[in-house]
């Protein structure tokens, strides 16, 4: 089996978008909005992302699934806080529905993907009652590209982050 890049993952590249387009959104709310419901929707799309992230880098079946299963709550608590914007006309109805189709879809994925890592446990459960899993090489043959990343100059940066925006608006 190849590896796959975590950025190269549909599921990420969608939780990613789905968080940067909320983020945008809310920019524009007043405060009272932005520091009761825009926060807890930013927070909750983010971690959506960021535990998959976590789940991504784990070893272990367990705490691969654990992560998971947290980005799903994530998930379900993001579809929550847009029920509250629609409800509180925070956001255009035409939004709200777009956003809750794209999450609706990327739980279909996101359940696929639990399924499979769940699927990969079962092939891979050693059949003596061992705690450990059976060990794999680990190594590091991109320390080049971490270098160059780190000595990009800040206006390459500044290019990077407005392509990504341009990217997220595009989701809903």
């Amino acid at each position: 089996m190849a590896y796959e890049a975590l950025e190269d993952l549909e599921i990420f590249r969608i939780a990613e978008q789905v968080c940067d387009r909320f983020y945008t959104l809310i920019q524009a709310w007043k405060a009272f909005d932005k520091e009761t419901v825009g926060m807890q929707l930013v927070r909750a799309a983010d971690s959506i992302g960021a535990n998959f992230a976590e789940s991504y880098g784990r070893y272990h079946y367990g705490e691969k699934l654990n992560f998971l299963y947290y980005a799903r709550g994530s998930l379900y608590e993001t579809k929550y806080w847009i029920r509250r914007c629609r409800s509180r006309q925070l956001l255009d109805k035409d939004v709200c529905d777009n956003a809750s189709k794209v999450l609706t879809d990327l739980g279909i994925k996101l359940n696929a993907f639990i399924n499979d890592r769940r699927d990969r446990r079962s092939a891979t459960a050693p059949t003596s009652k061992t705690l450990a899993e059976s060990s794999v090489p680990y190594e590091i043959d991109q320390l080049d590209v971490v270098d160059e990343w780190l000595d990009l100059p800040e206006k390459n940066l500044d290019n990077h982050q407005s392509t990504n925006h341009q990217l997220t608006n595009t989701i809903f």
